[in-house]
């Protein structure tokens, strides 16, 4: 389950990667700091907004200049991205606990690492 969650990771941050050069002439455009993203909420929270914001954007005329907004938000989306999935790795690991705990009808371990695995989860799902 572990690799599937790192696999996954790798993929998304892949995914962004074309975005960060321009078109197809080979022009590159500058580089942005974007929002920062230090904690599981906050990365959620950035990954909402700038995701609606995208939407926005590619809903009306996607010009040149839309097409630069567009390049100034994906660098907010790739650290809240990258935040999630190192907080989704560390989950998966957490639930691998719980599950070994409940494999041993381990019931102090089984409160204890459920009670971390939802803690963790329960900014992702609402």
């Amino acid at each position: 389950m572990l690799r599937s969650v790192a696999v996954t990771a790798v993929v998304a941050m892949l995914a962004f990667a074309p975005l960060a050069f321009g078109s197809d002439s080979g022009e590159k455009y500058g580089h942005f700091k974007g929002k920062a993203s230090e904690t599981l909420s906050e990365a959620v929270s950035n990954f909402s907004e700038y995701n609606a914001k995208l939407g926005t954007v590619l809903d009306g005329e996607v010009n040149e200049n839309a097409i630069h907004e567009v390049h100034e938000l994906t660098y907010t989306l790739e650290n809240a991205l990258a935040k999630i999935n190192e907080e989704l790795a560390a989950l998966a690991e957490k639930l691998e606990e719980l599950h070994q705990a409940s494999e041993k009808h381990d019931r102090e371990s089984v409160i204890r690492h459920g009670r971390d695995y939802l803690e963790v989860s329960r900014q992702i799902v609402k």
